[in-house]
């Protein structure tokens, strides 16, 4: 008997690998002692090294969407999977690339590898986005949103205890290695069990497929299932509501960077814990992301039933949430105990995440047939702070001290509260559309 939901693995295999794509990059954190040790390295060029990540990410993020609504996402997850795997691995050998290759220079190295590694993972997300529109129901958008978004947080926590205890028994080199291999796994198991669409899928039923492509209950405004429209890319800039939801966007990911690629470092200068004791203190921020994560794509959905009232389900949260992550990091430079800077950590980063799966939702809502591509231009924007956060912390860290790190953040949740009051999701005169009989595998 063909199951009927089958759809829920298929999400539950994306948040298994995004799980592995944020301990691949979050891994090099918990490395740094070694790193910067070993290649003589500072606070500034450390920075330098993590912010690397985010000038492919950006790229990566924005082809990747593209490539999904042309060849399918099946075709980017296993190229971009194999990819990053493949410079995880090579991570390893970086610095001693840089200085035998790249003019003696071990940052010139790891830069490198560092921005060939962001290209490689740059499509997760946006992929992930076109996945979710080709296999979600309309009434479960928010949630599978936030379910596939599940493995951020719960990437980010265990990055600490998997890194650790990979690091407490090999080197660095071996962990990213084992890394790598890991992911490389996940693909050949994902080539298997995957399609482009649902109604290619033999154990999709007729059942579970009239849930996905059902049309009732569509609300004002928002857009369906469309297998393809004459919406050029470039009509992502005559829509404010999208470009003022990358805004927003951005806010979230220079907060999740932030806390990721600091937070190790921060803990060993400030507080003075060693490697073993980071398995579990590097966990805490998180905690609190895990469950909120899935709780805003809930909430979101259930906003939108009972309002029927697109704007207030999706950017209604996302203000709410992104003012009360302002003040958790506006209060942290007040208090001095390491019990107090993480709690404060984790709920702002509870708040942070809790319209995670809003951003894209509103494309979904908006334009679902470009859910690759303006999802991939989305993340572009976004993804400014996967440079700025981890580079501007360096500076203000070595100018102005770990403080200003914290300020910074409350600034830019602040500036995303102020775009998303001007988001307004779902399209004008949009009406349910039948989804035409397709053979993409």
């Amino acid at each position: 008997m063909k199951k009927t939901n089958y759809r829920h693995f298929i999400m539950s295999m994306i948040v298994f690998m995004t799980v592995v794509n944020y301990i691949d990059r979050g891994a090099i954190s918990y490395a740094q002692k070694d790193i910067i040790k070993t290649f003589a390295l500072n606070a500034k060029s450390w920075g330098e090294v993590l912010g690397y990540f985010g000038y492919g990410y950006m790229f990566g993020a924005l082809f990747g969407g593209a490539l999904s609504d042309k060849k399918g996402p099946k075709f980017v997850w296993l190229l971009a999977g194999t990819a990053w795997s493949i410079f995880e691995i090579g991570t390893a050998f970086a610095g001693q690339v840089g200085l035998a290759v790249l003019g003696g220079s071990a940052l010139a190295g790891f830069g490198t590898f560092r921005v060939l590694f962001g290209l490689s993972e740059g499509p997760l997300f946006s992929t992930m986005n076109k996945t979710m529109a080709n296999w979600a129901a309309p009434q479960e958008k928010g949630f599978a949103a936030s379910l596939g978004l599940l493995g951020v947080p719960v990437g980010a926590a265990v990055t600490a205890p998997v890194a650790v205890a990979l690091l407490s028994v090999f080197s660095w080199q071996v962990t990213f290695v084992i890394l790598g291999a890991l992911g490389l796994a996940w693909v050949v198991i994902w080539s298997k069990v995957f399609t482009n669409l649902p109604e290619n899928h033999p154990n999709v039923s007729k059942e579970e497929l009239a849930i996905i492509r059902s049309k009732s209950g569509l609300v004002a405004n928002e857009s369906s299932f469309m297998a393809d429209t004459d919406v050029k890319w470039y009509h992502f800039f005559a829509n404010p509501t999208l470009i003022f939801n990358a805004i927003g966007y951005f806010a979230f990911q220079y907060v999740n960077f932030l806390i990721l690629m600091w937070t190790p470092k921060y803990l060993m200068d400030v507080f003075h814990y060693n490697l073993g004791s980071l398995w579990y203190l590097g966990m805490i921020p998180w905690l609190g992301a895990i469950p909120t994560v899935v709780l805003g794509g809930k909430i979101s959905d259930a906003l939108r039933r009972k309002t029927g009232n697109l704007r207030i389900a999706r950017a209604g949260l996302a203000v709410v949430s992104l003012l009360l992550t302002a003040v958790c990091f506006l209060l942290i430079p007040t208090v001095h105990t390491a019990a107090a800077v993480l709690t404060l950590m984790a709920v702002g980063n509870a708040f942070n995440f809790l319209p995670n799966s809003v951003y894209w939702t509103v494309i979904l809502d908006t334009e679902p047939s470009r859910a690759g591509v303006f999802g991939g231009v989305t993340h572009f924007i976004t993804n400014i702070a996967t440079i700025v956060a981890p580079t501007l912390t360096g500076f203000l860290v070595a100018a102005y001290g770990y403080s200003s790190m914290f300020t910074a953040a409350m600034v830019a949740a602040l500036i995303g509260m102020v775009a998303m009051l001007f988001v307004k999701p779902g399209k004008k005169g949009a009406a349910p559309i039948k989804a035409p009989a397709q053979k993409l595998a």
